[in-house]
């Protein structure tokens, strides 16, 4: 049966779906990641872009309409341009761009585009934006922290889109409507103020101002706190602090540290404690300033001196007997932050008792990822500080308590309360419930930024929060935040931002469905499925969300009592590989393989031949840098995806990370994921031998390589890329056979992809012009070195050229009986293609690679603008990814010059068609620019 090929199985604009990718890290408000913290969520460009090429036909499903491959090729851009312009974060709001786009959906769905399902949905970054493309979204999770996300994400803004302010006088004090999430949005501002105002009244006392040094006073920002524990040597026994660093500032002129004093102190047992003292004179700070007194193997007495192992520590935080000492006192300055020595009335504000109700829910025991308990943090309440229980506690009841206000206002308004929200409704009642929600993540804000876990960033002069890393790790100096001051890690902060994150929200799609359910036993018939399955044991995605999760029950559960009617986040049947829960990594990873290989035998039960799935692979660091593409991990999913009756169609790295950094050792470091496109396999699949594989492997990879080339992918990327159609050849076939009878395995297939990559790119050498195949065959075995003349003229004779005409052409120097290739860099910068007498190819590249890399796009565009007429520039886009495959193991700077070249051949394909490619044009350009 044929099948009508998808966008994302032939080819996609990888490269600016990837820079967009990069670049959306640096964007921070109004972004949807802010709504709520998750871990290792897709970019939101990446994921627009695979729906829309998941569900959009490829032209070559069209011969009708697009006969030939240039038409298809033209059509193939505008598609490509569409998807370049629907990544830029700035257009996530273009109505026009949308209804464009949503119209190329509704025309390749016969104008009745699927439900997208993700049941894995984590922080929502797939449903929210199937949502934007006026998809139908529906998101699962087992995880009711996830499920609640998803659910402020695609559910509520839909629900109360376009609705006024309840706050009283607030909606009557605009003009206009309140358009999409703004009126929602400011209720949660106004209540958010409204809370602040209640708990300062509750608990303000214990967060007093600063006295500065004019006798002003000014808010404090944060205090820093050091944790410690008694010295071991009994000739001293004071109370050692344990510090990082001791710098708070080290802008030049403006530096500011704690310098410890050892003071006499009658009420302690060592007669004897450490002071502390901010000081501002350089000169003054010990030689130990940076290193603080710990580290990783342990800690020093900054008293006596003695070392002291991290094995003692661990044992006296067990024991109970760790304890915490004020260092600095952070306060508002003009314009910066002020540095305090701490004193006894900030010391006593803070010594409030513990509270009685605080959560004593036990955190997960998980070493190495969760670190606080090995030293007698074992409970979350353990993870604050008195003060900080009772804020947390303070602001988690008033959640409630403001939803009770908006209710009452709303009727005072006039407003029916109708049903609740977790009951479908949609009046005053389950508005209430909204804003409750939306408030209580600005408690889960307060905590993150709120916990001893919180350290100083010293760069930013501001605080690092809890989770700075997918794990709950052990501090020693902490932060303590003011949650009334302003800014970050403060409550109004956490408000803002809450407020800020709901601008996202694409409320003019159909309201979407969030559920907890397990992807295991769910249903998947008539949904077509793009998701972010967890990968092992990356993150352990429960015991992290227990952190939030006991917050959020206690503000939440009346108002998503099906979403926390337990203590803590259900774990037996999470899809991850936890060694601490499944007997030791075998049985964790044998769990998690099992129930990988379960869900997609569920899905494809239910699965449909019309569109193909998409599925998001997350490489482990480890893998990549010791296994590459032939990583185990990844092997084994595939194969279990195979096994579940998937043939997979495409495969598309995906980065995340800035810069070409993979190249700074010369080698191709993969992307940090790979997006596959799956479609059930046939059940009437035949059988081949590996001879059959090959053949078919060898016939349609050529094809395959050119229509990725489109898209413009990076030659870094190409490897990767090229698994899909390899492995589209390979899960064609219900099994491969090996000469003895036994199946392929996918790690042979995979290295079997990975020859026959190289073959094809050998075999298009033979395509070149006879100057462009010496260079090629020069460059892989000499590289830029010097060598005899000899090899030079016995080589140049094997491919019908000469010596002496490859030195007039300029591609090498002759000289003193040796022969070199010359450099890119050395190339002259005023060459013309307009009027070379012997222009080839491997000049071309090499000209066009100097230029982008010295001068930059305009400029090359102008020479590719001249060579158009004389030169193949195809076989010069592919000479660029030959020459990358053989320089990144060779030379790093090669690989990262043709790499850049294969990157910016769409963007310098499209400057060069504005630019004259005249002789006399160019002429006066380079004229002007010598």
């Amino acid at each position: 049966m044929s099948t009508t090929r998808k966008l994302i199985e032939v080819s996609l604009p990888l490269e600016d779906i990837n820079r967009e990718s990069a670049r959306e890290k640096s964007i921070r408000h109004g972004h949807p990641s802010t709504l709520h913290l998750w871990w290792a969520r897709r970019p939101l460009a990446a994921a627009r872009a695979v729906l829309f090429a998941q569900l959009v036909d490829d032209p070559s499903s069209h011969p009708d309409r697009f006969p030939t491959e240039e038409q298809q090729k033209a059509e193939r851009d505008r598609l490509h341009g569409l998807i370049r312009d629907l990544v830029v974060w700035e257009n996530t709001g273009d109505r026009r761009l949308l209804r464009q786009v949503r119209e190329e959906i509704l025309r390749s769905t016969g104008g009745k585009p699927p439900t997208i399902l993700d049941p894995f949905a984590g922080g929502g970054t797939i449903p929210l934006e199937a949502q934007r493309l006026g998809l139908e979204a529906c998101a699962s999770d087992l995880n009711p922290v996830s499920v609640l996300i998803n659910k402020a994400l695609i559910e509520i803004p839909q629900r109360f889109g376009g609705r006024s302010p309840t706050f009283p006088g607030v909606g009557e004090s605009r003009l206009g409507d309140w358009p999409s999430t703004t009126g929602l949005a400011e209720d949660v501002r106004r209540y958010g103020a409204w809370m602040r105002k209640r708990a300062e009244e509750r608990i303000g006392h214990l967060y007093p101002r600063a006295e500065l040094q004019d006798g002003s006073t000014s808010t404090v920002v944060a205090w820093l706190w050091a944790r410690s524990v008694g010295c071991p040597n009994p000739a001293c026994g004071i109370a050692m602090p344990l510090v990082r660093s001791w710098w708070l500032r080290k802008k030049k002129g403006k530096e500011a540290f704690v310098l410890p004093h050892i003071v006499p102190d009658s009420g302690s047992s060592a007669g004897r404690r450490v002071a502390f003292e901010v000081c501002h004179d350089k000169t003054a700070a010990p030689a130990s300033t940076n290193n603080g007194t710990v580290g990783r193997s342990g800690a020093i007495c900054v008293a006596c001196g003695t070392a002291v192992d991290l094995g003692y520590i661990r044992t006296e935080g067990r024991a109970g007997r760790m304890g915490a000492q004020l260092m600095a006192v952070v306060a508002e300055g003009n314009r910066q932050r002020v540095y305090l020595s701490p004193d006894e009335s900030h010391e006593r504000a803070a010594a409030t008792d513990r509270p009685q109700d605080a959560p004593r829910e036990q955190l997960a025991y998980m070493p190495r990822d969760i670190k606080a308990p090995t030293y007698g943090m074992t409970a979350f309440a353990d993870l604050f500080t008195n003060r900080q229980l009772r804020a947390m506690m303070t602001f988690s009841d008033l959640v409630l308590e403001a939803r009770e206000r908006v209710l009452e206002d709303a009727a005072s308004a006039g407003t029916l309360p109708g049903e609740r929200l977790a009951g479908g409704g949609a009046g005053a009642a389950a508005y209430a419930d909204a804003v409750a929600t939306y408030l209580a993540f600005a408690v889960s804000k307060l905590a993150d930024r709120g916990s001893t876990i919180v350290t100083w960033f010293l760069e930013r002069e501001s605080t690092r929060n809890t989770f700075a890393r997918q794990a709950i790790p052990m501090t020693w100096d902490f932060v303590e935040p003011n949650p009334f001051a302003s800014g970050t890690g403060s409550w109004i902060g956490a408000v803002e931002w809450t407020a800020d994150a709901l601008r996202s929200a694409a409320i003019d799609a159909t309201p979407g469905t969030a559920s907890q359910a397990d992807a295991a036993t769910r249903d998947y018939t008539n949904l077509v499925i793009s998701t972010d399955p967890p990968y092992y044991g990356n993150i352990v995605y429960s015991d992290l969300s227990d952190f939030f999760y006991v917050w959020l029950r206690r503000s939440l559960r009346d108002v998503h009592p099906s979403l926390f009617f337990t203590l803590l986040v259900p774990k037996a049947e999470e899809l991850v590989a936890n060694p601490y829960r499944h007997s030791g990594e075998e049985e964790a990873s044998r769990h998690f393989e099992t129930g990988f290989e379960h869900v997609f035998a569920r899905a494809r039960a239910g699965a449909s031949d019309d569109y193909p799935i998409t599925v998001y692979y997350a490489f482990k660091q480890t893998e990549l840098e010791s296994e590459g593409v032939l990583s185990t991990g990844w092997a084994t999913l595939l194969e279990g995806m195979i096994r579940s009756g998937w043939a997979i169609t495409a495969t598309w790295p995906v980065r995340s990370e800035l810069s070409n950094r993979m190249l700074a050792s010369g080698k191709n470091a993969l992307a940090s994921s790979i997006v596959l496109a799956l479609r059930p396999r046939h059940e009437t699949a035949s059988t081949t031998n590996r001879r059959g594989f090959l053949s078919s492997l060898k016939a349609e990879l050529p094809r395959a390589l050119t229509e990725m080339q489109q898209g413009a992918i990076a030659p870094v990327d190409l490897a990767q890329a090229t698994i899909g159609p390899g492995m589209a050849v390979f899960t064609r076939y219900a099994r491969v056979v090996e000469s003895d009878g036994s199946p392929m395995t996918v790690r042979t297939a995979l290295a079997l992809i990975n020859q026959a990559l190289d073959e094809v790119l050998a075999e298009q050498d033979g395509d070149l012009d006879a100057d462009s195949r010496f260079c090629l065959k020069w460059y892989t075995q000499y590289g830029w070195s010097r060598q005899p003349f000899g090899e030079a003229d016995v080589l140049a004779r094997a491919v019908n050229t000469a010596v002496d005409g490859l030195a007039r052409a300029g591609v090498l120097t002759s000289h003193e009986g040796k022969v070199a290739l010359t450099r890119p860099a050395a190339l002259p910068s005023k060459w013309n293609p307009a009027t070379d007498d012997r222009i080839s190819v491997w000049e071309v590249t090499c000209h066009l690679a100097r230029s982008l890399a010295t001068v930059g796009i305009d400029d090359a565009a102008h020479l590719m603008a001249a060579a158009s007429s004389r030169i193949d520039l195809d076989a010069v886009q592919l000479l660029a990814y030959r020459l990358y495959e053989l320089a990144q193991n060779k030379d790093p700077d090669d690989a990262l010059l043709f790499n850049a070249l294969g990157t910016s051949w769409a963007d310098l394909s499209a400057v060069s068609r504005t630019k004259p490619a005249t002789v006399g044009q160019l002429a006066l350009d380079l004229n002007s620019a010598g």
